[in-house]
């Protein structure tokens, strides 16, 4: 069918607006960790949000009210598991990965490069993007839990307090 029945493309073009602004209005209550960079669990409540929207915008069979109450269930539950785990330690652990650190002073860990499912080259490339021309000028290079990978100078280890929480360091 090339288009659908005129009460259902009505009611398109009424849902669809209204539930944009109520998403909007959502997104900006629940805080900026809502829009944050993604780890794995971020992922999944920003892949069921988006499936909560489309099925509210395009299924006849789900009301305006409905889709808009398993929208906030979903971000109320992503603001509590947060919460959680921004205050015990315990939790963190069920929900984000950890820290890996894949260069320790100069040395590419190969095991922890491999673990990671990344190559060598991936690893040079983000010291290299850093403006970094060599291995032997990185105190580490660490794949963190949204998938990013930081790299930090030997000539701005510091302390080294950032990489407390880093296993192999």
């Amino acid at each position: 069918m090339l288009l659908p029945p005129l009460d259902e493309f009505l009611r398109i073009l009424i849902v669809t607006p209204l539930a944009y602004v109520a998403v909007v209005v959502l997104l900006r209550v629940s805080g900026k960790r809502s829009l944050a960079k993604l780890n794995a669990f971020d992922m999944i409540v920003t892949v069921a949000l988006g499936s909560v929207l489309a099925s509210t915008v395009t299924a006849s069979g789900t009301a305006l009210v409905a889709g808009l109450t398993g929208f906030t269930v979903l971000l109320l539950l992503q603001v509590i598991v947060s919460w959680l785990t921004s205050r015990r330690r315990v939790q963190t652990s069920l929900v984000r990965s950890e820290p890996t650190l894949l260069v320790r002073h100069g040395r590419l860990l190969t095991d922890a490069v491999a673990e990671a499912r990344l190559t060598e080259d991936e690893v040079r490339q983000a010291v290299r993007s850093q403006g970094i021309g060599g291995l032997d000028q990185v105190a580490a290079v660490c794949l963190e839990s949204d998938g990013t990978l930081s790299v930090i100078p030997t000539s701005s280890l510091g302390d080294e307090s950032a990489l407390a929480d880093v296993g192999a360091w």
